[in-house]
């Protein structure tokens, strides 16, 4: 019986110290958003009895242009304004969306970035933290190839590695495809974040892992490995997943993290990687099976990488690449045809990489992207000198929108 009571009053207890808990739950179960409508239009809605202003800013909005001192304009998302109700609901109802997975955050009162508590769909960019939603038409479509469906599914493993070139253990996100515990030896491909991301960024923001599911199980790619490395040669791991504890991140180092000047570059530390996983995961463990691609400076270190190890990869694939000469001491501040011709290894490392004769060397850049030139000036000096490459230019900017698109155009092209 004593038990009994204890029991009771243990159960009160936790009641009253779960109940602020459980009535956000409720309240913000009983305020749907953001609702996707049949005719295509997306509704937000958000419960503020006491705001006085409220707005929503994303990716599905048209978008501003935003001065980036140095490199020209990049495309912030866009802002609307909500409307209130007499009961203090504020709503907003977009146009028609394209398929596409998008992202937003609310502004209430001046406060900028706030969550949506009626989503608990959210993912980390460096320092901002969003909701996102898919809109999603018929079967094939963007938003259906980012969403999880009912297909055979690869695997997620978030994998240390010794990198002697480093000198540290650092962390990568590798997928297999599904059906790789059964057997059988696979190709790689080698996918790069941009400045102040992670081996997280691909897999939460880019929706690799659901991209290459789709693409797999309709035929549309071939089965492959993905490795997903960190691209910040002075960290170890994503922000709080390493001794360095819960610093802030930054967009091109580790922000308030280590300090420390890197023992090398990423594509001077590349092969350690590549070594690694030949060594602990069934690959073919030639050229004609792997590939290496990136975004930002990710196809910036691709870029490198290209240059630095022809006859290691077959595949290359530059998505809006922050372009850059590998492991020289140069002007940034110059355009990068000047840095181009002023470096003495240039020309050379460029006849070395297309007479390997690569299979796919591929770009691709959006058409407001704020680093647009660097590509123009790469492409302008290849076509002098008639190097095969290939190019698409999408609309929009520098945003995962069009890095997305990119791998799932790439990953229909290597290893066929």
């Amino acid at each position: 019986m004593r038990t009994f009571r204890t029991l009771i009053i243990a159960s009160l207890c936790l009641a009253g110290m779960s109940s602020p808990a459980q009535e956000k739950l409720f309240n913000s179960a009983n305020v749907q958003s953001p609702v996707i409508n049949p005719d295509g239009t997306v509704t937000f809605n958000l419960y503020a009895p006491k705001a006085i202003k409220v707005e929503v800013t994303g990716d599905f909005l048209p978008t501003q242009a935003v001065e980036v001192p140095g490199f020209g304009t990049y495309d912030a998302p866009g802002v609307a304004q909500l409307t209130e109700d007499k009961n203090g609901l504020w709503t907003y109802t977009s146009d028609k969306l394209s398929p596409e997975m998008y992202s937003y955050t609310f502004n209430i009162d001046g406060m900028t970035g706030v969550k949506d508590p009626a989503n608990i769909y959210v993912n980390r960019d460096i320092v901002s933290f969003s909701n996102i939603f898919i809109v999603s038409q018929q079967k094939g479509d963007k938003g259906d190839l980012y969403r999880v469906n009912e297909v055979p599914h690869g695997n997620i493993a978030k994998v240390w590695y010794p990198s002697p070139t480093l000198k540290m253990q650092r962390r990568m996100t590798v997928y297999t495809p599904a059906g790789y515990d059964k057997g059988g030896k696979y190709p790689v491909l080698y996918l790069l974040h941009g400045a102040g991301g992670d081996e997280n960024a691909w897999s939460e923001l880019g929706r690799a892992a659901q991209i290459l599911d789709n693409l797999i199980a309709t035929g549309k790619a071939k089965p492959m490995i993905v490795v997903m490395p960190n691209g910040n040669p002075n960290c170890q791991a994503a922000p709080g997943e390493w001794s360095w504890g819960m610093y802030t991140p930054g967009f091109r180092d580790a922000g308030t993290g280590p300090t420390q000047p890197a023992a090398a570059s990423i594509p001077a530390s590349f092969m350690d990687i590549v070594n690694y996983v030949d060594k602990h995961y069934r690959t073919l463990k030639d050229r004609a099976h792997r590939a290496v691609c990136g975004l930002s400076m990710g196809g910036g270190h691709t870029f490198g990488i290209s240059l630095l190890y022809p006859a290691k990869f077959d595949y290359y694939g530059l998505f809006s690449a922050g372009l850059h000469l590998p492991d020289k001491t140069i002007d940034m501040s110059k355009p990068f045809a000047q840095q181009m011709k002023d470096d003495p290894d240039f020309a050379a490392q460029s006849a070395r990489l297309f007479a390997s004769k690569p299979k796919l060397y591929w770009m691709g850049m959006g058409k407001t992207d704020f680093l647009y030139q660097g590509t123009v000036d790469l492409r302008n000096y290849w076509d002098a000198k008639g190097y095969h490459y290939e190019y698409v230019e999408t609309d929009g900017g520098h945003i995962w929108r069009n890095w997305r698109i990119y791998l799932t155009m790439f990953a229909q092209r290597i290893f066929q």
